[in-house]
């Protein structure tokens, strides 16, 4: 299901999604947790990149790994699975950090819509989720360079 799209390595084009999709959801998170007044403008869109982006991580780290055994089976150089195996490590990570994210953006939504109930809360957990969600979508930005940045240098480093 993961190693091919019409041809090609399935990785590769879900990747694009992927670089796309986790720093609009961790901008748009943090900008809805910081300023509560543009939160009716981006609930909706916060709400569905909190759904979309952690199924588009998981398809793009277990489309990665099939494209690794594929590589692997073809005899490629121990270097360059070494670059891949690195790869992967971030992409693991980043798949991680993308669902924390998500989650983290879901229930500040929760907390601060007007249109799910919730029990009667300190006035401080919409403040400690905004900052759950800061750092996590830092993180998440942290990793979709280092996952993009070192699956780019294992596929161009020899190209050139």
């Amino acid at each position: 299901m993961f190693k091919e799209i019409n041809g090609l390595p399935g990785h590769v084009l879900v990747v694009h999604a992927v670089v796309v999709f986790v720093p609009l959801l961790a901008l748009l998170a943090s900008a809805y947790g910081l300023m509560p007044r543009w939160r009716p403008r981006l609930d909706w869109a916060v709400a569905v990149l909190a759904v979309i982006t952690p199924v588009l991580a998981w398809v793009a780290t277990e489309s990665g790994e099939a494209f690794e055994e594929a590589l692997r089976a073809k005899g490629y150089s121990p270097e360059l699975l070494a670059k891949i195996h690195e790869h992967s490590e971030y992409g693991e990570t980043l798949q991680w950090f993308t669902i924390g994210l998500a989650v983290a953006a879901l229930l500040l939504l929760a907390v601060t819509s007007n249109r799910v109930r919730t029990p009667d809360l300190p006035a401080w957990t919409p403040w400690v989720l905004t900052a759950i969600t800061v750092v996590l979508a830092v993180f998440a930005l942290v990793y979709v360079y280092l996952t993009g940045d070192s699956g780019a240098a294992s596929v161009w480093s020899n190209t050139f």
